[in-house]
């Protein structure tokens, strides 16, 4: 039997944004995977962008993340445009504010829909988008004694 494209499993769900959220504690992969769990996807993508210990060419020893109290408000309003787009089955996306170390997770995202490829399409306009638009900011210090912000997610 030829595939549908009129079966409800390939449509968006009514609901598709399971998780939202910007965080103080540390997050957790198993929490946002769980989060997008549907019988009808067959493909989940899940990106973890972790604390990395250089930048530039300089070794990095300190970060934060600070937020605009609008950040959570513009991730859910990037999530609904992916909506729009892709067929999502479910969307969940985390980002860590505060102190971090080398190695933490900073920001989680994961996205369910009925094929492979459309989830990882729709995982990477989520992780981009959320990167460019959503005012979060990172504090970064160095071992060479230096410091800079930037615009990140």
């Amino acid at each position: 039997m030829a595939a549908t494209h009129d079966h409800p499993g390939e449509q968006v769900a009514d609901d598709p944004i399971k998780l939202i959220a910007i965080r103080e504690t540390p997050l957790s992969v198993d929490e946002v995977f769980r989060a997008v769990g549907d019988d009808a996807a067959g493909g989940t993508t899940l990106f973890v962008g972790t604390v990395r210990n250089h930048d530039g060419g300089v070794d990095v020893d300190r970060l934060g993340y600070s937020c605009h109290p609008s950040a959570e408000a513009e991730m859910r309003r990037i999530a609904e445009k992916v909506v729009a787009e892709y067929p999502v089955r479910a969307l969940a996306a985390v980002h860590r504010v505060g102190d971090l170390t080398v190695g933490d997770l900073a920001v989680v995202v994961a996205v369910s829909c009925p094929h492979r490829g459309e989830a990882f399409e729709a995982s990477r306009k989520l992780i981009d988008d959320l990167k460019h638009e959503v005012p979060i900011w990172k504090h970064q210090t160095f071992s060479d004694g230096t410091e800079e912000w930037v615009g990140a997610c």
